[in-house]
């Protein structure tokens, strides 16, 4: 199975594209917000103004199922008296409506309880160069031309094979929104963004065998339309992966090395990161509490933080604090160089912001063993006897201890190559042992969100079978 390539795009932004609200608009609609929190004695004040705007369209067996627009709109403010901090929202974008949001959050702000770490950010953390890294490309499809789309999508993915038989159908998504955020200790800032999708679950059956139905997914989502994989190109795909599934067994309970799928091996990297974010550090309810400067993954890995790349789904010229962003290492050689702190978090911690409020931004994890050639099947031999495991279930994940227990499917693989597909197992190990045991990471290296990773390979987990 070959995944899908993404298509090349030179078509421009346009700014101006199906919003109903200006920036200029929300500039004037933030900026009275704050005069008003003054007005009334705070201390210090934030707002944010936003709008976001979509079509979604879905289709089954060749017939259109659902077609919903979206259009949504908001202003939020925080309040601050002294340590006491107030938050209220409205999609009323009236004076008189404004100026009741401001008085709500102050009221809350009055009574709630101090914390001497609450406050905006240091003015000295708040980005001052705010770089276009070209997030916004406005897809006018129509509804008509999203349902054609999903339908080549579904079309495609039931040509491909006869054991094709069925659908839970295809989806065409095509999103956009933009903001202006403001606080009084200096930041000001907004951009545009977008976001599109494309996807498609087909059903496979083996002929005669009722009980035998296996069913798998794929999509492509990218910030310009014209990226996204082509409609035929994910069908098959996703045929192809349903197709794979059929005639799966149970194996018995044993002890092996697992190999994760790119898309999967990206949730690993999402455990690392949670692993080490400030909220869970400073209520000390992580399994890699206090390691800043110690190794949490072999020798040869690293992690790379990226806010600037173009066109990226985890990109973002600040945080949603308005507090500069930089590029940097988080992993180096397997040392942990960096957490991923907002300024709250930083401050329960005696430390700096990281610019990670609202989240990490784009992370790729490599390894230094990986070579050009290290393709899935070099994956698969370097495998060796063991499970390659593409699908997993269930949210059995303990952060506080690193246990980790989790349904999963995918194949058995015996002298790296696949002898047969498996299902209706769970594998088992701890977070620590497995981001300690990655003995390898795949050339097929693949974006999923704000995470960019090929498969990878820990050394040993506990396979649950019949």
């Amino acid at each position: 199975m070959k995944k899908p390539s993404q298509a090349a795009s030179a078509s421009p932004a346009r700014i101006d594209s199906g919003f109903s609200y200006s920036r200029p608009f929300f500039e004037d609609l933030v900026d009275s917000a704050l005069a008003h929190a003054k007005k009334l004695g705070a201390t210090d004040a934030g707002a944010e103004a936003s709008e976001g705007c979509g079509l979604s369209v879905s289709v089954r067996k060749g017939e259109l199922e659902n077609v919903e627009r979206n259009r949504d709109k908001s202003l939020g403010v925080t309040v601050y008296v002294g340590n006491r901090r107030g938050n209220a929202s409205t999609s009323d974008f009236s004076r008189a409506a404004i100026e009741q949001t401001v008085q709500a959050a102050y009221d809350i702000a009055r009574f709630t309880a101090e914390d001497p770490m609450a406050g905006l950010p240091d003015a000295e953390d708040i980005a001052t160069v705010q770089p276009d890294l070209d997030l916004f490309h406005p897809w006018a499809i129509t509804s008509e031309q999203a349902a054609a789309l999903a339908m080549q999508c579904e079309a495609a993915a039931l040509q491909t094979d006869r054991r094709i038989t069925n659908s839970e159908g295809a989806s065409v998504s095509a999103q956009q929104s933009h903001f202006f955020s403001a606080h009084t200790h200096g930041f000001r800032g907004g951009y545009a963004s977008s976001r599109h999708s494309l996807s498609v679950a087909p059903i496979a059956s083996s002929p005669g065998k009722k009980q035998d139905m296996q069913r798998d997914a794929w999509y492509s989502s990218m910030r310009a339309a014209a990226e996204l994989a082509s409609p035929e190109a994910v069908g098959r795909y996703a045929a192809e992966r349903a197709l794979s599934r059929l005639k799966s067994r149970k194996i018995a309970t044993t002890e092996c090395p697992v190999l994760f799928e790119s898309p999967l091996a990206a949730g690993l990297l999402g455990g690392l990161v949670q692993a080490v974010s400030g909220g869970a550090l400073y209520r000390k309810s992580t399994f890699l509490l206090d390691s800043l400067g110690k190794p949490v993954m072999p020798k040869h890995i690293d992690v790379l933080e990226d806010p600037f790349v173009k066109r990226g789904k985890g990109s973002s010229p600040f945080d949603d604090e308005g507090v500069q962003v930089r590029a940097r290492k988080v992993v180096d050689a397997g040392r942990l160089e960096g957490y991923f702190l907002s300024t709250y978090s930083a401050r329960k911690l005696g430390m700096k912001t990281t610019g990670n409020a609202g989240g990490s931004h784009n992370l790729t994890l490599t390894s230094r063993l990986t070579r050009p050639q290290d393709d899935l099947d070099a994956m698969l031999q370097k495998l060796g006897t063991g499970l390659f495991v593409i699908e997993l279930m269930g949210q059995g994940v303990n952060y506080v201890t690193g246990d980790y227990s989790r349904g999963a499917s995918g194949f058995w693989v015996e002298k790296g190559r696949i002898a047969y597909p498996v299902e209706e197992i769970t594998i088992a190990g701890n977070l620590r042992d497995m981001l300690m045991g990655i003995e390898a990471v795949g050339a097929d290296a693949y974006n999923h969100g704000a995470k960019t990773v090929g498969s990878v390979l820990v050394n040993r987990m506990k396979v649950a079978g019949s």
